[in-house]
């Protein structure tokens, strides 16, 4: 396989032409680390440049066994006197680069006027690279804007090479002189991409060709699957009901005690976790009025079952917390206290595990008319007001979801001040929570709120670097084990947020959920939006995101040339140019994998 490229133009100075370096094709060629071949293979032969010295031909090897042919042409000439000679050579290019120099406008505009509609008619959706080689003579330092005229009169501007470019569908470019950056980076890095492209393209031309080649013999090929092109991200697995569940054996955050009648310590509780369930909890919580309830027979199972005892000479009073103590909570049925632990370990677990609460028990009660009893009066504590009790069969209720994902969750007090325990000031506003999910969803959070912190002593915490939003968004996830950003820049903000407080699943749905946004939208749209893919990648791998960024890099490099025309991809410089390099090898290792298939 081998790229045919042509360069037409003459990019030395026309008034000190005899004394100038090697041109710009030679240079690059001696200097690519990806051209391989020595100085005298450069040079074709001499009679080739005798009997044709209108233009050199150089050969060399591109990426390791491709085959590179350059036709170097400095003079116009040939245009008027072998036109079938010149004709052949742009018809069989694959690339091309016009180049002049910004101190010849005379040259130029001849060429512009006479040779450029020439090479139009006689271009077939080839790509065009154009060259402004050297320094405008009237200026101290070179000047790029295109709206600057102080060198129109004796030096072609940059807005001449521009409008040239856009006739020609062309990719532009000026080089100040012929050093490394220049020559190594700039040009090198644009016409190896489109090197690339025309090795893609060879590569899925031959492909056909072997398919319709072999459609002729009796037996089809078999389908082979698509290369990989980016790096495949995984979901982690949820452990909402878990982190729940190791709150009731962890002890911390409680906020209500559970005694037996003769007033001796059952067990400890959350009011949030409760509440999340149970009618019941909400109003012996005082969350909901009777009137907001409208349903006797929770009420009834209320007063039948719990009682808030708030006398200061209870048993062990004394040492509890004088600043925020947990509510007193007395049991009146001995039979449903006595078995408070498993119900308590089935509502921390979901609520659905009908079976294995009903055998933890029937391991305490032996009389079955007791183990009935205790079940009928948990079915009570989880009845929805106004409606049948639904729990009647409990092995059907055993395939179903949790009951946090009904109509009374812990989504109801998501920004509530209700049973609210701590209060998060952002950017001059206050977001309530409670710290027991906090704890129980967030490692960073448990430790903040039980170890010898600030926060946690203080109710009111303030929250730097993350906006209200994001926040909010946070604290859904934490709540809900669910979240939907608003947008792409929205999931990487909360990314961040994630990352800050090392929630690694909510991390890897935020990589997910950008992931998901950018392969859905199309190329005319991607090339539209207002995103700044490197900003994004930056980001990704300031915080840690390596299977995002990894996934980034590919994105850039199989969408490169929409990236390319972006702003932020102008400046070759800092940390764009490693992401180039970057994009450039993962290209290059693709079509060496598709050469040798």
């Amino acid at each position: 396989m081998s790229i045919h490229i042509v360069a037409l133009g003459n990019e030395g100075d026309a008034f000190h032409q005899d004394n100038r370096p090697s041109g710009l094709i030679r240079t690059y060629l001696g200097r690519s680390p990806l051209v391989s071949g020595d100085e005298s293979s450069l040079l074709l032969n001499a009679t080739s440049t005798v009997a044709r010295p209108v233009f050199t031909e150089y050969q060399a090897s591109a990426f390791g066994n491709v085959k590179l042919v350059v036709h170097d042409c400095p003079v116009w000439d040939i245009f008027d006197s072998d036109w079938y000679t010149s004709r052949n050579l742009i018809g069989g290019a694959d690339i091309i680069v016009i180049k002049y120099n910004v101190n010849d406008k005379f040259s130029f505009h001849e060429v512009k006027d006479n040779y450029i509609p020439v090479i139009k008619r006689a271009l077939n959706s080839v790509p065009v690279i154009i060259a402004a080689v050297g320094t405008r003579q009237n200026e101290e330092l070179p000047c790029t804007c295109p709206l600057c005229t102080s060198d129109r009169g004796s030096c072609v501007s940059t807005t001449e090479g521009i409008q040239l470019a856009k006739e020609l569908g062309a990719t532009y470019l000026e080089l100040h002189s012929l050093d490394d950056f220049y020559i190594g980076k700039y040009f090198g890095g644009v016409l190896e991409y489109f090197m690339i492209q025309a090795l893609n393209q060879k590569t899925s031309e031959k492909m056909k060709k072997r398919k319709m080649n072999s459609s002729f013999h009796g037996i089809r090929p078999p389908q082979l699957e698509q290369p990989e092109k980016m790096p495949v991200l995984k979901a982690e697995a949820s452990h909402y009901n878990s982190d729940l569940n190791n709150l009731l054996f962890c002890c911390q955050c409680v906020d209500v005690v559970f005694y037996h009648p003769d007033l001796k310590e059952v067990v400890e509780a959350h009011k949030i976790v409760l509440c999340a369930v149970s009618h019941v909890f909400m109003l012996l919580f005082n969350v909901k009025s009777p009137t907001e309830i409208q349903d006797s027979s929770i009420i009834r199972t209320t007063q039948d079952l719990f009682a808030i005892n708030r006398d200061t000479a209870f048993p062990g009073a004394s040492q509890e917390s004088s600043g925020n103590p947990p509510l007193r909570v007395v049991v009146k049925d001995a039979l449903f206290c006595s078995c408070l632990s498993d119900i308590l370990r089935f509502i921390y677990s979901g609520a659905f595990q009908w079976e294995e609460l009903e055998e933890d028990i029937r391991k305490k009660l032996k009389d079955s008319g007791d183990v009935s009893n205790v079940i009928e009066k948990v079915k009570c504590i989880l009845k929805t007001p106004g409606k049948i009790n639904c729990l009647r069969n409990c092995k059907t209720y055993q395939s179903r979801k949790p009951l946090w994902f009904y109509n009374t969750s812990l989504r109801f007090f998501l920004n509530k001040p209700m049973l609210a325990d701590v209060v998060f000031e952002i950017q001059g506003t206050t977001v309530p929570a409670h710290r027991a999910i906090l704890v129980a969803r967030c490692e960073v959070m448990a430790a903040m709120f039980n170890g010898n912190y600030m926060e946690a002593k203080s109710v009111l915490i303030p929250v730097y670097g993350v906006s209200k939003e994001t926040f909010l968004s946070f604290l859904e996830y934490l709540y809900t084990d669910s979240c939907c950003p608003a947008g792409i820049f929205q999931a990487m903000c909360l990314l961040i947020c994630a990352e800050m407080y090392q929630v690694s699943r909510l991390q890897h749905i935020c990589e997910l959920f950008i992931i998901t946004q950018l392969q859905s939208l199309p190329s005319r749209e991607l090339a539209a939006m207002n995103l700044d893919i490197v900003d994004l990648l930056k980001k990704a791998k300031f915080h840690h995101s390596d299977c995002l960024s990894t996934w980034l890099l590919h994105f850039i490099a199989t969408n490169y040339l929409i990236f390319s025309q972006k702003p932020e991809f102008q400046d070759l410089s800092g940390p764009v140019a490693w992401i180039r390099t970057l994009v450039i090898h993962i290209r290059i290792v693709k079509v060496k994998q598709q050469t040798e298939k």
